[in-house]
């Protein structure tokens, strides 16, 4: 499928916003006659279209496969019920969302934690500083440094 943008001549990709936008709905549909369905298909990427977090992740869990030999099956089995934790704890949230009023309640909790949670570490200079530390040291307490 070609490129709008492709078709259209260069003075009309320069213009504003508004002059292509009037052009467009100018332009005729013969291509589209006689499809019932058509959709278009945009794809914004950048130059690395793989995060350093994704790549990190992929590297680790790789390297946790490759030290395991013997172990494989437990690694098997814990992503196993990994999966199958996600899925019962979904089905309990579903559960108590039908229930008539614990969401309501539960909704109200967090309100309120989220305010205290603001005020308490994020309102101040020294407040956002001591969250920092804690947060480094939580960090380093859990990859052993």
């Amino acid at each position: 499928m070609a490129s709008l943008t492709a078709s259209l001549p260069p003075p009309i990709l320069l213009q504003g916003r508004k002059t292509l936008f009037r052009t467009l709905q100018k332009l005729p549909l013969s291509s589209t006659r006689g499809r019932r369905n058509s959709a278009v298909i945009v794809k914004a990427s950048s130059e690395s279209s793989e995060s350093s977090t994704s790549l990190s992740i992929v590297k680790s869990v790789q390297n946790v496969w490759d030290k395991s030999d013997e172990d494989k099956v437990a690694v098997i089995g814990l992503g196993f019920s990994a999966i199958v934790v996600l899925w019962a704890s979904a089905n309990v949230v579903a559960a108590v969302d039908k229930l008539p009023i614990i969401p309501n309640v539960l909704e109200i909790i967090g309100i309120l934690v989220s305010t205290w949670f603001v005020y308490r570490y994020l309102l101040f200079k020294p407040d956002r500083e001591e969250l920092y530390k804690i947060i480094n040291k939580s960090i380093s307490e859990i990859f052993g440094k």
